[in-house]
């Protein structure tokens, strides 16, 4: 039987605008598994650390666990300062790096100024190993750096088709078929919640063999990964080549659920596992 979204979910997920926020549970669960499995002083130091999430001032934005951490840069999007204008705007690029699928991978257009993904990882990793950083600036790199390792592992942040990572391309999840939704969303809300709601938990600590070799190579090499699984991803939407035609509305089936779930479960895993990598290399 298809499962679907909460109903309650699935009106935000039609109603979210094109700003490429990776679903709660999807940010969360990539921070549950990396507190599962960093070090005991790097656990502390992230508390100790979320502990001053008021030098952030967004109120409206909690970061004071990992879960709100993780989804803090999303719940800013909004906020305004004294202006009007939107108080984080700078970091709007900051969530994804579209590297053409299509192309020999290249993330030299995406990353221009710094502002994608992967740059902004490695950036807020070095912040956080300064100790001369001061406080305010250590409790934001942290915050961005749990959200963005997440955005990192949903592939339609690593990979398009110039199509604002999927949002462009209207798709059908199974019976499931609002006007508004697209490709970008479905591996955002329905397909994630699936893949991390399926047994055995994702949260768990793994073995030492098996967090050295998932969190093996730099986040350059993640971002080709990612890249790859965006291209399959791709793939499945719209029937084998996933650089053919694109259809005025792509159908996944079930059966192309099934087969996608294990691959959006991975990448949460994946995203866990390195986080906690990049957490205890900075505070550990």
């Amino acid at each position: 039987m298809l499962r679907i979204a909460l109903p309650a979910a699935l009106i935000a997920l039609v109603a979210a605008s094109p700003a490429r926020a990776y679903w709660e549970y999807g940010h969360q669960t990539v921070a549950q598994i990396a507190l599962a499995n960093v070090a005991p002083r790097t656990k502390a130091a992230v508390r100790r650390i979320l502990a001053q999430q008021a030098l952030l001032e967004t109120p409206e934005c909690p970061a004071g666990t990992i879960e709100d951490a993780s989804v803090w840069a999303d719940c800013v999007k909004p906020l305004k300062n004294a202006a009007g204008k939107p108080r984080f705007g700078y970091a709007y690029n900051w969530h994804f790096q579209d590297a053409d699928v299509c192309a020999p991978f290249d993330l030299t257009p995406s990353c221009k100024d710094g502002d994608c993904v992967s740059v902004q990882i490695e950036r807020d990793v070095k912040l956080l190993r300064d100790r001369s950083t001061g406080p305010k600036d250590r409790v934001q790199a942290l915050v961005f750096l749990i959200h963005f390792v997440g955005d990192l592992h949903q592939p339609l942040h690593a990979g398009d088709r110039h199509d604002k990572g999927g949002n462009d391309l209207k798709a059908d999840y199974g019976v499931y078929a609002p006007p508004r939704f697209n490709l970008h969303s479905i591996w955002d809300g329905p397909l994630a919640e699936r893949a991390i709601s399926t047994p055995p938990s994702l949260v768990r600590r793994y073995p030492a063999a098996e967090r050295a070799r998932v969190g093996k190579g730099t986040v350059t090499d993640w971002s080709r990964e990612g890249w790859q699984v965006a291209r399959t991803a791709y793939a499945a939407a719209i029937g084998g080549d996933g650089c053919g035609p694109v259809p005025a509305r792509a159908k996944l089936d079930e059966a192309t659920i099934a087969k996608m779930a294990p691959v959006s479960r991975e990448e949460v895993r994946r995203g866990g596992i390195r986080l906690a990598k990049l957490l205890d290399e900075a505070l550990g």
